[in-house]
């Protein structure tokens, strides 16, 4: 077999494991959990180099919480009715601005 340096390991098999709660494991995919990933490749360009040689461990780390924060409390999802996942989950109950986001990140 003809490995190259940045080519995938061959996939040998998968199986289906609630690991949480329970599932229905009929609706049990994939798909979701690719599609956030993607986002977070896209929205943080961090992830997408081929080294982190050039980012300390906790740069890196508040990049991603910074990231998600954005992600869960300012940004407005169309599946979402224009609203965010923090205000469908109750959590919060207005859009948060990048000054909120930013003045909650001063607490901690």
């Amino acid at each position: 077999m003809d490995e190259s340096k940045y080519s995938p390991a061959e996939c040998t098999g998968a199986r289906k494991e609630a690991i949480m709660g329970s599932p229905d494991m009929d609706k049990v995919s994939t798909s979701y959990i690719e599609r956030h990933n993607l986002s977070v490749r896209m929205g943080n360009r961090r992830f997408t180099r081929l080294t982190n040689a050039f980012s300390k461990w906790d740069n890196h780390r508040a990049a991603l919480a910074l990231y998600l924060a954005h992600y869960n409390f300012c940004r407005q999802h169309k599946t979402l009715q224009g609203s965010t996942p923090a205000m469908a989950a109750g959590i919060v109950k207005h859009l948060w601005s990048i000054e909120d986001l930013l003045n909650a990140a001063t607490k901690f």
